[in-house]
């Protein structure tokens, strides 16, 4: 007898989970189906669990295809499994392609391909809606999202669009999804919410029309270049009852939120400096090193630093003062916001050509915290005082990349419209596009226009 294996939430169980254990029954005359816990399921990474485990086991059972299911509730239970049961071959899909390599050493391991076009209705009704969601651009950001994209329940990326056609196409050799060059009218439809991951110059117009068709939207940053078309935009969306989210990852992650109600709870005292620096060295030949109208070290990173400022002291600041460091070709390589508000100052750092220390500080005046480089990325961080020896140290992990915990909110968003709008608001994605449209109007200065 072959024996098969294979693993999963079984969330929102839906027609892609049927047609993937009916491939895998294929493949042997025995299949058990392991179904992982709800905890299980949370320290690996996986959010936004709709369904509790006894209604994702049934629905497995549902299909006739389980000879056996099981219960996945720890690291390396694999491998044990695999020895348990005398399994033969195991298999998942093709989205974890590589992952699970390791198992060759005690079984067959088969990667199912994905099957293009299918329906993502949700087969048993009532329990939750599964949101299909469109990418829009399939350059360097685009895979990270798919890939994280698997970890949040009640997202599934169905299609992609892309006018350029030999990017387009090699997105969907590498990942099977339904990719649309030509007709946006076409990938609009298969969709109900759209992640807008081309250029920057594009956003804005892809926001409109995603809205226009009535999607949901997540929006790479920036999302315009003027305060008054951002207004648009958000107007928009409210008035057809529909979510729009700006991207900026770091708003979302677990220990972000910690830091901002850290420093809010009084602990380090009255705020009177926020300092955050993001900074990178770009590829050679990158957008950032090129594109002198619509790329440079503030368009790419100056919304990171200005989130905790905003977060922190809000958006009615007093004044702002630019300032950059023009590359050869023009485009800004270092600039600097400085944000004065009524006691307080603020400093906004973004390099793309120079790299300088990614840290946050947040001074008060009992102490102060020290987010540590890559702040937007923190999983850690430091409430510091007078004495050099009493450090706090707080800790709040994530998974992945981070792009999980940003579409885990936008799926939040769209099931539940009453949801309070705190993590990044309308008002403060607004008021960076404000800052955006002064320095817009700076550059053009600075290069002579």
């Amino acid at each position: 007898m072959k024996k098969v294996i294979t693993y999963g939430s079984f969330d929102l169980f839906h027609e892609g989970h049927y047609k993937l254990l009916k491939r895998a029954k294929e493949l042997g005359d025995y299949l058990i189906v392991g179904v992982t816990t709800e905890h299980f399921d949370t320290m690996r990474g996986k959010l936004n669990l709709v369904d509790p485990i006894m209604t994702r086991i049934e629905n497995v059972r549902a299909t006739g295809f389980a000879d056996e299911i099981i219960v996945e509730d720890h690291d390396g239970q694999k491998i044990e499994d695999i020895q348990k049961y005398g399994v033969d071959v195991f298999t998942v899909g093709s989205d974890w392609t590589g992952r699970f390599d390791y198992l060759n050493a005690y079984c067959k391991v088969i990667y199912l391909e994905r099957t293009p076009d299918i329906s993502s209705s949700i087969i048993r009704e009532g329990r939750g809606t599964l949101i299909r969601i469109g990418i829009i651009g399939t350059g360097r950001v685009a895979p990270r999202f798919f890939e994280e994209s698997s970890y949040v329940s009640g997202a599934e990326v169905v299609a992609a669009y892309n006018p350029d056609v030999e990017s387009a196409m090699d997105f969907n050799q590498k990942y099977q999804l339904s990719t649309y060059v030509e007709k946006f009218d076409e990938f609009l439809d298969k969709v109900d919410a759209i992640y807008v991951a081309s250029p920057n110059e594009t956003h804005a117009d892809y926001v409109r029309k995603g809205l226009e068709a009535g999607k949901h939207v997540l929006c790479e940053k920036p999302m315009t270049f003027t305060f008054a078309e951002s207004q648009e935009l958000y107007n928009m969306a409210k008035s057809k009852g529909l979510k729009l989210m700006e991207g900026i990852r770091a708003a979302y992650l677990p220990a972000f939120q910690q830091i901002i109600a850290t420093a809010k709870s009084g602990t380090i005292g009255r705020i009177c400096n926020v300092e955050a620096c993001f900074s990178r060295l770009p590829d050679i030949g990158s957008r950032e090193e090129c594109d002198y109208k619509y790329s440079g070290a503030f368009l790419e990173y100056g919304s990171y630093g200005m989130l905790p400022i905003f977060k922190l002291l809000g958006v009615d600041y007093e004044s702002v003062e630019l300032e950059s460091i023009l590359g050869e070709n023009g485009i800004d390589i270092y600039t600097e916001a400085h944000f004065k508000y009524d006691g307080c100052l603020a400093t906004a750092k973004a390099g793309s050509g120079v790299k300088s220390e990614g840290q946050l500080i947040i001074a008060g005046t009992l102490g102060y915290i020290l987010v540590q480089s890559p702040w937007w990325l923190a999983d850690s961080f430091e409430v510091r005082y007078e004495d050099p020896s009493r450090i706090e140290r707080h800790k709040a992990e994530f998974q992945g990349g981070g792009f999980r915990y940003e579409i885990s909110e936008f799926i939040n968003k769209i099931r539940d419209p009453e949801s309070v709008d705190y993590k990044l608001t309308a008002g403060e994605s607004r008021a960076m596009a404000k800052v955006v449209e002064k320095f817009m109007e700076k550059r053009k200065k600075m290069q002579g226009e």
